[in-house]
């Protein structure tokens, strides 16, 4: 039978923080009830499907690329890059990868891109907790660093409350340089 990895990734829209991708490939003797786009699950739920997806697979890998990445290559490409070092990262390396969406990364073996992919197949909504819970876990970690954004409320995302931060105490190293609004203010800078 054929290994299968699923990838997903999460943070691509937010203003702040790194982009994080994850690679899983399911146990199919040790499935895992409850398995769903993170999107959709409970922050409670994601963090005991987070558990685990840790214990009951053949082998996960959790990658990400920098903000500094980001802003160099662009969104899109970091975000391959991410989905690119999680397969490479995990310690079986899969027959087949399924990534959800509708955009490759570079990768040694078949792959195939599904739209909606995190709601279809459950490795690759393994793969969106995974990537979800790490992602929430640092924009956390940038509230505690930086206590004036509430990091851990917004995750970085462009709420009210988060432009209102941005407009009061200016940008952070965390904050993606390429991403209007942050990129307006450097512009008004000049």
């Amino acid at each position: 039978m054929a290994t299968i990895a699923g990838v997903d990734e999460a943070g691509r829209g937010p203003l702040a923080g790194a982009v994080v991708a994850a690679a899983v490939i399911l146990n199919p003797q040790r499935p895992i009830v409850g398995l769903a786009d993170s999107k959709i699950l409970s922050e409670n739920k994601r963090e005991a499907l987070y558990s685990l997806i840790i214990d009951c697979t053949l082998s996960w890998c959790i990658a990400s690329a920098s903000v500094e990445e980001i802003d160099e290559l662009n969104i899109l490409q970091a975000t391959l890059l991410a989905m690119q070092r999680a397969v490479h990262g995990l310690s079986i390396q899969p027959d087949e990868v399924l990534v959800d969406g509708n955009r490759l990364p570079r990768l040694s073996m078949p792959a195939q891109a599904i739209v909606k992919g995190d709601s279809k197949i459950q490795a690759i909504s393994a793969a969106s907790i995974l990537a979800k819970v790490t992602r929430d876990r640092m924009m956390v970690d940038c509230h505690k660093a930086y206590p004036d954004f509430a990091f851990h409320l917004h995750k970085g995302y462009g709420t009210k409350h988060h432009l209102a931060e941005l407009e009061q105490f200016g940008y952070l190293p965390v904050h993606r340089k390429t991403f209007a609004p942050i990129k307006h203010m450097l512009g008004a800078q000049k």
